[in-house]
């Protein structure tokens, strides 16, 4: 499966060639303070197989609440999350949907952090929902 992808502004554009992981959303602090929204959608790409094409990533590390660090990398010119990496699980890289250029092809199955989830975000109760991490 061929997935590309790109930031709000053009800058950073990227190839994904392979089957995609599942989608999950998180509801934890940090993910809402990236993405100034209720929670990240992000999508499970083999790192491997991701190829920025064009642009300059820019990245911040954080240690979440798990305890294990994460690496956001963000486009330099606009700001756009792009995905998050984590050294825990190096043959992954976490894409936000909102920079997939097909929609259609997200599905999210799962949601972690549910106990930090806002009462204002409704998310369907028909997927596997986990109060903290999935691991």
């Amino acid at each position: 499966m061929a997935v590309t992808g790109g930031c709000l502004c053009g800058n950073v554009r990227f190839t994904y060639d392979g089957e995609i992981g599942p989608a999950g959303y998180c509801h934890c602090a940090d993910c809402r303070r990236c993405t100034g929204a209720a929670y990240a959608l992000s999508v499970r790409f083999v790192e491997a197989r991701f190829d920025l094409e064009r642009g300059t990533l820019g990245e911040f590390a954080k240690v979440g609440e798990s305890g294990h660090a994460l690496t956001r990398h963000f486009c330099v010119a606009c700001g756009s999350p792009v995905y998050t990496s984590s050294a825990r699980h190096p043959e992954f890289i976490y894409v936000k949907a909102g920079v997939i250029d097909d929609a259609s092809i997200v599905h999210p199955t799962h949601q972690i952090w549910t106990q930090s989830r806002v009462s204002w975000a409704e998310i369907a109760d028909d997927i596997e929902s986990f109060e903290r991490s999935r691991t």
